[in-house]
């Protein structure tokens, strides 16, 4: 897995100020969309067990709220095997796993073309157990693609009216969507 960019103190992508994580590879093409570049899963920079520790150091301060994963996107198959499982010296290591053992106290927000009830539920969690254990330290996630005709700057943490912010956890638990 490649990505395009980390930012270490957004304030754009979520609540308070945070790491994100801009994944490289994006089949969606929604017109409009603000990061086009990112859609080449060649762009940008290996994702390498060096970036992991920049992510988990940069999330020490306690000023920062939590870790953002967008994109590119991140529930591509491909990038969903690259921010879960990396070898390091015979022992497993996962990003989201390590973010929380080492910060419980963080959340992880993630944005997301596909719709969490329809795509990733329905299709996704039963064809991948990567797409499982992505969804189980997601806290907050927002779904569907960006529609430029419904393009609303009055939006907080979207792009689209017809994008989500669902709280993942409760909605697993729940069996509906529960939304932010």
């Amino acid at each position: 897995m490649n990505y395009a960019e980390i930012k270490y103190c957004d304030v754009a992508n979520g609540p308070g100020v945070r790491t994100s994580l801009f994944v490289s590879g994006c089949s969606h093409h929604c017109p409009g969309c603000f990061n086009e570049i990112a859609w080449d899963f060649n762009y940008g920079k290996p994702f390498t067990q060096d970036t992991i520790d920049s992510i988990i150091e940069s999330l020490k301060p306690d000023y920062i709220q939590g870790l953002t994963l967008l994109g590119g996107e991140p529930f591509e198959y491909s990038n969903q095997k690259g921010l879960l499982p990396l070898v390091r010296q015979e022992v497993l290591v996962h990003l989201l796993k390590k973010i929380r053992e080492t910060y419980p106290q963080k959340d992880i927000w993630c944005f997301t073309g596909f719709l969490f009830d329809k795509d990733i539920i329905e299709n996704m969690c039963k064809r991948w157990k990567e797409t499982n254990e992505l969804l189980s330290y997601i806290d907050v996630l927002v779904d569907g693609r960006f529609v430029e005709e419904l393009k609303n700057l009055n939006l907080k943490f979207k792009g689209s009216e017809n994008q989500r912010t669902i709280l993942v956890n409760e909605s697993l638990k729940s069996g509906n969507v529960i939304l932010y």
